[in-house]
């Protein structure tokens, strides 16, 4: 807690929180997985028999690496339909996804008392656009990103790249933002940028893992709302 509160000291509040999604903020409990392997086999007409490492990484990279693992070419065009095809599965399936999934503990009022402290938030996710608006409103977090300075799967192939283009987009530098994230590419991908990285252990990754890839702090879940504004600054 020290630590925390040292950094909240000597830091300025940031001007952007930006959010990875899964794992980050919600759960769909399998129901995204299926989703995808319907909307490959929509576009490509090939049954899915393997799916490429999702870990922090963007359904860009995700397909074009399934592809390859079924003999599929890949092309930007295959991107664009997979794209439309897995957002149009995504809003079909909301009621399902309501259901199914759950926001994380903590992750709506963490979110609320950053809006409260009027501090803007939006999201850096390897999703598509679609697919992740339907998540965010499945869950009711939608009401406190501001989307349209988001980044999503359409906008590049890596975390560098899609925190560059969300930076761009609300007109701050890397030291005005904090980005949060699970994965160890989350983590790389911040530090690379230079944005601060506060790390949750909400996905796949233990914390040991999180701070040894350079995680400037990293929290267990989001269910404290104090200490979590605390590691974000705000």
């Amino acid at each position: 807690m020290g630590t925390l509160l040292f950094w909240r000291e000597e830091a300025p509040v940031p001007d952007l929180v930006l959010w990875d999604v899964d794992h980050t903020l919600m759960a769909t409990r399998g129901l995204g997985g299926e989703l995808w392997a319907r909307a490959f086999e929509h576009v490509t007409g090939v049954v899915l028999r393997e799916q490429a490492s999702v870990t922090g990484s963007t359904e860009r990279v995700i397909l074009r690496e399934t592809a390859r693992l079924h003999d599929t070419p890949y092309s930007d065009d295959l991107f664009v339909r997979f794209a439309d095809e897995l957002g149009t599965l995504h809003v079909r399936r909301a009621a399902e996804l309501r259901e199914r999934g759950h926001a994380l503990p903590g992750a709506a009022l963490l979110l609320a008392a950053l809006e409260e402290r009027g501090v803007r938030q939006s999201v850096v996710t390897g999703n598509v656009r679609q697919a992740a608006e339907t998540k965010l409103a499945a869950f009711g977090l939608d009401n406190y990103m501001r989307l349209d300075v988001g980044a999503f799967a359409e906008d590049g192939e890596g975390r560098p790249e899609l925190l560059r283009a969300a930076l761009k987009r609300a007109a701050v530098g890397p030291q005005s933002a904090v980005f949060l994230g699970d994965t160890p590419a989350d983590v790389a991908g911040g530090l690379e940028v230079g944005v601060r990285v506060v790390a949750v252990a909400t996905g796949r990754t233990p914390a040991s893992d999180l701070r040894a890839a350079g995680a400037h702090l990293v929290l267990d879940d989001l269910s404290d709302t104090d200490r979590a504004l605390a590691a974000i600054g705000a």
